[in-house]
């Protein structure tokens, strides 16, 4: 069947059409998202003109499920203004399912980056790099503000970087897809992490000489972390508290959710506890990773000294 020229099947096909805006600070890595996502099934279109960026959005073929488009400050027609009435009046109009992405980092990394490959800013001119980083920054502040998601590659790898372009914007699945993650807090909290439990206070394998090269995946830690008096009780009252949150979160459409669990060295309690939690949430039926940060499987734990009160 056929309405004003157009096919039923093409509207439907228009209508679910994803529409994902790529953007950020230069050189924190808007194009190893696209290229991210180009490899999950978008069709990504780089740095075209402001101009035709709504024309874009507003008549994606219906052989193009799925389109990310990036800009950044050096689009030509780039402007906060501009660029925000765009997507709003894009966002209006269109039956398309708009979300903007902004990629972020810390400004040192970014100007270690530039440093490094010996790449100019585009905003710095003859200044150095780092006052055309703080200028983009007081720039695109408000696109920041008005983006749907903001990830944080400072301390990610491309992997990482792909693994939550996956969970957030993979195509053709639905519900609540879930990453656990431990961690040493020594080397900072996970960045992308929506919930972050800390495991310190109980007791630590590290000081036992036959437990310390092992981690939390060895049953002999396994079992010692689990003869702590206080383990039962905060594991379940954990999960008594994130159990009926998971349900809430799927409701409200939230399509990943990233939850960090920290120790001291992110080798035996952090990642016991991840194991488990993984696990229980696994037991509700949904799409669960884990992974740990800072366990390097072949190497032997390192932690600080012991004081007389050691920290927890």
């Amino acid at each position: 069947m056929t309405t004003g020229g157009r096919t039923a099947v093409g509207e439907a096909a228009q209508r679910a059409a994803r529409v994902v805006l790529v953007t950020g600070m230069s050189g924190a890595g808007r194009s190893t998202a696209l290229k991210a996502l180009e490899d999950i099934g978008y069709e990504a279109i780089d740095n075209l003109p402001l101009s035709l960026v709504p024309a874009l959005l507003e008549n994606a073929a219906a052989d193009a499920p799925a389109i990310a488009v990036g800009v950044d400050a050096r689009t030509r027609g780039f402007g906060i203004t501009t660029m925000i009435e765009t997507l709003d009046s894009v966002a209006a109009r269109s039956q398309h399912e708009l979300e903007v992405l902004f990629v972020d980092c810390d400004d040192e990394y970014l100007g270690r980056r530039y440093t490094e490959t010996r790449r100019p800013h585009p905003l710095a001119g003859d200044r150095p790099v780092m006052d055309g980083i703080r200028l983009e920054r007081r720039v695109v502040w408000p696109l920041r503000d008005r983006a749907d998601l903001v990830i944080d590659t400072t301390l990610l790898t491309a992997a990482d970087l792909k693994r939550l372009l996956i969970g957030h914007f993979a195509l053709g699945t639905a519900g609540l897809r879930v990453f656990v993650t431990s961690f040493a807090y020594r080397h900072g909290l996970p960045r992308d992490a929506d919930l972050v439990f800390d495991a310190r206070f109980l007791d630590n394998p590290y000081w036992l000489p036959e437990l310390r090269p092992l981690s939390g995946l060895d049953p002999r830690v396994a079992g010692h972390i689990e003869g702590d008096p206080d383990f039962a009780p905060f594991f379940a009252g954990l999960w008594q508290w994130l159990r009926p949150l998971l349900p809430r979160y799927e409701k409200e459409g939230k399509a990943y959710l990233t939850i960090g669990v920290g120790c001291t060295g992110g080798r035996h309690r952090s990642v016991y506890v991840a194991e488990r939690l993984a696990a229980r949430i696994r037991g509700e039926g949904l799409r669960v990773e884990v992974a740990h940060r800072d366990l390097r499987p072949n190497a032997a734990a390192v932690e600080p000294t012991r004081s007389a009160a050691p920290a927890v």
